[in-house]
């Protein structure tokens, strides 16, 4: 099993940029992460995956051109930069992983979370 923590969340103005980061414990190389968020009142949503091998990469619409996801396995971290936010970007934010498995769009398709970081945009 992994360990996730994420961190780098905070309140920035509508067009500024953050970036999350998502440690891990055990060996991240052999976890697809994705990111999720949940905006208030409003039901968990993908974000972003990445391979275990960070070779391939899925967005949802909302977020692409605009958020990065990325890892380094060596620091045993996940990323996601955020840049051009907007108000309903806000959120919390959470780092997913899965051992080894395809990337997946869903909530039930990653087994460990972390425990979410607040991401607030003002306008």
């Amino acid at each position: 099993q992994v360990q996730l923590v994420e961190s780098g969340g905070g309140l920035v103005q509508a067009g500024g940029s953050l970036r999350l980061s998502c440690a891990a414990s055990g060996r991240f190389s052999l976890y697809t992460m994705g990111w999720f968020r949940q905006p208030p009142g409003k039901e968990r949503e993908f974000v972003a995956a990445i391979s275990w091998s960070g070779e391939s990469t899925y967005y949802a619409d909302s977020v692409k051109g605009r958020f990065t996801i990325s890892r380094d396995n060596a620091l045993n971290s996940g990323y996601l930069q955020m840049n051009s936010l907007k108000p309903e970007d806000t959120a919390v934010y959470y780092c997913a992983a899965n051992f080894k498995s395809p990337l997946n769009t869903v909530v039930t398709g990653y087994r460990y979370w972390g425990q979410g970081t607040q991401v607030t945009v003002s306008s």
